[in-house]
């Protein structure tokens, strides 16, 4: 398969807000690729790459040879080409890896140019997520759509389950199941304003403490253990404190979800950052341990348990997990109780509670209304320093916005971060409009204009980051409105910022 059938397929995904017609493109795509180039093509047409990471930044990226006339690239030469760059290492490794990008990319036609940019520099976002590229494998399989998300569940790779389902169908895909030392992808939580609007979903329920921690997949077989971080990665070797705490519990095989947080003497939490710096550490940095805590149990002593209602895993989880190590948890039909344990979490520092059906099983990897997350909302007033283009359906829009908040002592403004989350159709449409028109300057991505345009911005705390002049930056930043009714004087001021964080 051409790499040109997989980028103007890519296109022309984007270029479609309807779900059924973006399947279908995805669909006739992997139906013309060959067993071996299946995982490659999802995983493109995902926005990812099968390697995760091969070293390669923007600036590898700047300058690079004219397109080629004829497209001649085909999906497995580019795949063992971006291999071959991840593996380089050592003195001189950064010229070298430009020299293979620049050899690619003069092979590559003008639309492959930009599909490799995009992917290159994670920006493909083109409405191909894993729920539509699930259908889509599916459609181009002709098996049922639950058999696929269920073999992705067990497998945690779509790319995997693709291949499976296109050479071998539903007997293919019948063959994943859950295998201890193999993660699954986490269930995931839906969201609530308030925990009354949550039990009025969910009653009666489990409350649970949601922690600002690492999530944690737990596989133990015979006292041997290894840890995997919601996007699958093994991070053991980083964590002997949490080996050697899930490793004693009384089970001969077990998987566990749960999470891992940096607390302080007093109980409560360190930053978030404290938290994710100790898991990236490689080992180091082993003067701030981290606590367990699980809150769910997916498989016990050879028997699975994923398909089993929520209450029945908690009873199992209680029954070989010391009370140290579970999350804390009300079951309650009251919503003034749930409200009160919500009160309790956030004065103990957490970040709220997940609010949880009793009945619903393990919905791996997928946003059920069975867990419902309930977090107070922050919310700041800032001002837009500067906007970058959009990619895929957000071409030709002005798109991801450059935050900063007032700083009085200056008279300027000190940027939080970036963010393109939350804008609708319409407010890409007015704001690329209103940018322009206060427009100061431009390079090849970013249009930077006057700060006159106030926005609301949610987000989940404030964190330390070098990479910006004031130290500080939004975690989740999310765009709620603007705010025509302000002006950039009356935005919040940095001061205001530091305030939220807890540092």
């Amino acid at each position: 398969m051409l790499l040109t059938e997989i980028a103007e397929t890519s296109r022309a995904v984007a270029a479609t807000s309807a779900r059924l017609a973006k399947r279908e493109l995805l669909a006739d795509c992997l139906r013309r690729a060959d067993p071996e180039e299946v995982a490659i093509a999802v995983a493109y047409l995902s926005g990812e790459l099968p390697q995760r990471q091969i070293g390669v930044g923007w600036a590898a990226l700047r300058r690079l040879p004219s397109p080629a006339a004829q497209a001649t690239l085909t999906v497995t030469e580019i795949d063992a080409a971006f291999t071959a760059i991840g593996q380089i290492s050592g003195k001189g490794s950064v010229a070298t890896r430009k020299a293979l990008l620049a050899e690619l990319f003069a092979r590559a036609t003008a639309e492959e140019h930009g599909f490799l940019l995009r992917l290159l520099s994670g920006e493909l976002r083109q409405g191909a997520l894993d729920g539509v590229m699930a259908d889509a494998i599916a459609a181009a399989a002709k098996v049922p759509a639950p058999e696929v998300r269920r073999a992705v569940m067990f497998r945690g790779s779509l790319g995997a389950v693709a291949t499976a389902a296109l050479t071998s169908g539903s007997e293919g895909l019948g063959a994943f199941g859950l295998e201890v030392g193999r993660p699954v992808k986490p269930m995931l939580a839906a969201s609530a304003p308030s925990v009354e609007a949550a039990m009025d979903k969910v009653s009666p329920a489990a409350v649970e403490w949601k922690l600002d921690g690492i999530r944690v997949q737990a596989h133990v077989r015979d006292g041997d253990v290894r840890l995997f971080t919601r996007t699958l990665d093994d991070i053991t070797p980083r964590l002997p404190e949490a080996v050697a705490a899930l490793g004693a519990l009384p089970v001969r095989s077990g998987v566990f979800d749960g999470e891992l947080i940096a607390l302080r003497e007093d109980g409560r939490p360190h930053p978030f950052q404290v938290t994710s710096a100790r898991v990236a550490s490689h080992g180091a940095g082993q003067s701030v341990p981290l606590s367990v805590f699980l809150f769910d149990v997916l498989h016990r002593d050879g028997t699975d348990l994923i398909d089993r209602p929520g209450e029945e895993r908690h009873a199992a989880l209680s029954e070989i997990v010391p009370e140290p190590l579970r999350t804390p948890r009300l079951v309650t039909a009251s919503t003034d109780e749930a409200t009160a344990f919500f009160q309790d979490a956030l004065a103990h520092g957490h970040e709220g509670v997940l609010v949880k059906s009793l009945d619903t099983p393990y919905t791996a990897g997928r946003r059920g209304a069975g867990w419902i997350k309930v977090k107070p909302r922050h919310t700041l007033d800032l001002v837009v320093l500067a906007v970058e283009w959009g990619h895929g359906r957000r071409q030709g829009k002005l798109s991801n916005l450059h935050l900063g908040a007032r700083d009085p002592e200056s008279g300027g403004f000190v940027m939080l971060g970036k963010t393109f989350k939350g804008l609708t159709d319409e407010m890409l449409e007015w704001q690329t409009e209103q940018f322009l028109a206060l427009e100061d300057r431009r390079d090849d991505w970013t249009v930077y204009v006057r700060p006159e345009l106030v926005v609301e911005i949610a987000f989940d705390g404030v964190q330390r980051s070098p990479r910006y002049p004031g130290g500080l930056a939004l975690r989740f930043a999310r765009v709620l409105r603007y705010r025509p009714d302000k002006s950039a004087a009356e935005a919040d001021t940095i001061a205001s910022v530091r305030a939220t964080a807890a540092f």
